[in-house]
């Protein structure tokens, strides 16, 4: 009697486990990066996230909607946004006091000498997490 108890309190732990992963999958955002992770199958699928019900998962894919069944689903990971900027912008200015003893072409007139530069610098994207995780089945 008292296995019988822990198995079903293991099972009960187990599938509160995933329900609450579940739920997570549910309130991730409209356009978050996912890789989801289908039973028996070898790569997995990226998409943008959609939506997500209590038997789907909704993503996008090359612009076309797809619903993947919660009980094909093994694992997925989404990429978290990044909080700072992915794309940063310098300049820089540097003036040189130009030497008065250097020849000169005829009507200029001596004084600094400006340079200019100025570029943008891409950061790479965040890592994937792991969101949700098919529990295994207790047989």
């Amino acid at each position: 009697m008292t296995r019988i108890l822990i198995v079903l309190c293991t099972f009960a732990v187990t599938a509160t486990a995933a329900e609450d992963s579940w739920l997570k999958v549910k309130q991730l955002k409209t356009g978050v990066e996912l890789r989801v992770y289908k039973k028996a199958a070898k790569q997995p699928v990226n998409a943008m996230f959609d939506e997500a019900t209590d038997e789907n998962l909704v993503v996008m894919i090359k612009n076309e909607q797809l619903a993947i069944p919660k009980d094909e689903i093994d694992r997925i990971d989404f990429r978290a946004p990044k909080s700072m900027a992915r794309i940063t912008k310098e300049s820089r200015t540097v003036v040189k006091d130009q030497d008065t003893a250097a020849p000169r072409m005829p009507g200029s007139s001596p004084g600094p000498s400006t340079t200019t530069s100025s570029g943008v610098t891409f950061s790479g994207k965040g890592d994937f997490e792991t969101v949700y995780r098919r529990m295994p089945s207790l047989k």
